[in-house]
């Protein structure tokens, strides 16, 4: 089944969610602001997006800037900041099977469904 990690304040997960209800095919929402991921979760979308965890953090976010921008931080130290401060996270995130990506521009949803 689908997944898609979900914002509702977000324009761009907003529309993603859209694309997915109006593509007729079973998915299940996650909005992880309130249900929020653990370490290990993170760490497993972050290997299906086939990225680094860096490019995975919402580097314009005011926690960030304040509390994170310059430091020298391991991939671990990352992922545990993302998890503390779900904010962070870059969404959409749309899982099918063992392929993930991240909804932007929301015409990626397509290559997913």
């Amino acid at each position: 089944m689908i997944k898609i990690y979900h914002n509702p304040r977000c324009s761009k997960s907003r529309e993603a969610l859209t694309l997915l209800e109006n593509s007729n095919v079973a998915f299940e929402t996650i909005k992880y602001l309130t249900d929020p991921l653990s370490v290990k979760e993170l760490t497993e979308i972050i290997k299906l997006l086939k990225i680094d965890p860096i490019d995975l953090l919402r580097k314009n976010e005011k926690i960030w800037k304040e509390n994170f921008k310059g430091k020298k931080l391991s991939d671990k130290e990352i992922i545990s900041i993302m998890v503390d401060n779900p904010k962070l996270i870059e969404r959409p995130i749309i899982i099918n099977k063992n392929k993930a990506i991240i909804g932007r521009p929301s015409t990626k949803v397509d290559s997913i469904i």
